[in-house]
């Protein structure tokens, strides 16, 4: 029985390798479309809270609270989803991620209480996605990749980003069109396609392959996988320990939430519902978002080249700064085609740029294990992005206006653009060197 997979495998790095293509790029390519889906899964609810509003009456306030504890067990999930890609590999990992999405997605459909919006949205997409956040693509960078590789995180977190904003025209046509519930439908059809995907191409290491990674002459011995199962899960809690002590995972950690809070937790979640304030319809709004997920497309990509040749530190504080001036620019505009076309080129081109040289950053420091350390980091950006999300339902409902929300976002992004400088680059130590 095990010739056959044995054959496949065998079979398809060669398929590629006779059209010229090295199966690190298929691998990569997978690890796109798996992203690119689950991104818009989470994206979703930005098109989701008026009609759920209309059609069952909850307020503002308690459909971000609900899609909050989303975002919270999204982030939290990144250290833990690390140790088990370690352990059971990409593969499974991925896999059970795209089915725990999909019966989330497919739960909702007849949910009537906003308790099962909290338990379908917030408790198993929320788990599902977390298992593929960015640490899924710094994972299959770091194995696959010994060349390019800041260019592939850069291509990975992209689609991160365009998929969580370039899915909401659609989502929003689909939903006015036909409703809610057929848009999610839309959503569900991609999980599915996604996860066939991964079953058929997806391979955990370039070894299980029989090759090495791209750029490099020999594949370098895997690390040892923890004892036990709850040596596993331990992992994580004892990366943390050790990376605590450490001004540089603070400042990541800490800018890391800012950039959350600015980003998924404000723009993906309550941008459609601020336009729709200034008589804005819900599908020109999604549009608006989706040019800034192809500004963001060129950012970050650009922002993986520049992390490889320029000081991080720098490039962050200049992405940053321009975010805080983009939000802050926002309210004072009267929300005219011209103003949000300016506000999206530049917005978009800063939306995720931080994610390569905070992943540089982590592995300078961190070392062998800043896969796990950057999964810490990360789930401060989905604390933060949590936190904006509620705090944009908050500020809409009692001050009927998202735009002191937007205020404080600039104004927190000015702070992290600042914080940045002031912490020294530093190698990693012999503490946090231990493989992973």
């Amino acid at each position: 029985m095990s010739m056959p997979a044995a054959a496949r495998s065998a079979a398809l790095p060669a398929f590629f390798a006779r059209k010229g293509v090295h199966y690190s790029w298929v691998v990569a390519g997978v690890t796109f479309l798996t992203m690119l889906v689950t991104a818009g899964a989470v994206g979703a609810p930005g098109v989701l809270i008026g009609p759920l509003q209309q059609e069952f009456g909850w307020s503002t306030s308690d459909i971000s609270s609900a899609f909050a504890i989303r975002l919270v067990l999204f982030g939290l999930m990144g250290p833990f989803a690390a140790a088990f890609m370690n352990r059971f590999g990409l593969r499974r990992v991925a896999a059970t991620a795209l089915t725990l999405i999909g019966a989330g997605v497919f739960g909702s459909f007849a949910m009537t209480e906003v308790w099962q919006l909290a338990l379908f949205w917030g408790v198993v997409v929320g788990f599902g996605t977390g298992l593929t956040a960015m640490v899924l693509g710094a994972t299959v960078a770091t194995r696959w990749f010994s060349a390019r590789r800041g260019l592939v995180i850069g291509l990975l977190t992209a689609s991160t980003a365009t998929g969580q904003l370039v899915f909401l025209p659609m989502l929003a046509s689909l939903t006015e069109a036909l409703g809610w519930r057929s848009a999610l439908s839309f959503v569900l059809l991609m999980l599915v396609l996604a996860a066939c995907v991964v079953l058929l191409l997806m391979r955990d290491r370039p070894s299980d392959v029989g090759l090495a990674p791209y750029g490099a002459e020999v594949s370098p011995p895997a690390a040892a996988a923890p004892a036990s199962f709850w040596a596993m899960l331990a992992s994580p809690l004892v990366a943390l320990r050790e990376a605590s002590g450490s001004v540089t995972f603070w400042v990541l950690f800490g800018t890391f939430f800012i950039c959350g809070a600015s980003t998924n937790g404000l723009i993906q979640t309550h941008f459609v519902s601020l336009c729709g304030d200034f008589g804005i319809v819900p599908v020109a709004a999604a549009g608006m978002l989706a040019v800034i997920g192809v500004f963001d497309f060129v950012g970050t990509v650009g922002s993986g080249w520049l992390s490889d040749r320029y000081d991080s530190r720098k490039l962050l504080f200049w992405y940053y700064g321009l975010r805080g001036l983009s939000l802050l620019y926002l309210p004072f505009t009267s929300f005219s085609f011209y103003e949000l076309s300016i506000f999206a080129i530049f917005y978009g081109l800063d939306w995720v740029a931080t994610v390569p040289p905070t992943v540089k950053l982590a592995a300078d420091r961190f070392g062998d294990k800043a896969n796990l350390v950057f999964g810490w980091v990360f789930a401060g950006h989905q604390l933060g992005a949590a936190f904006a999300a509620w705090g944009g339902g908050f500020s809409r409902t009692a001050y009927d206006s998202y735009l002191p929300a937007f205020f404080v976002a600039g104004l927190l992004c000015i702070v992290a653009a600042l914080s940045v400088l002031v912490f020294t680059e530093k190698r990693q130590q012999p503490a946090l060197a231990a493989g992973n």
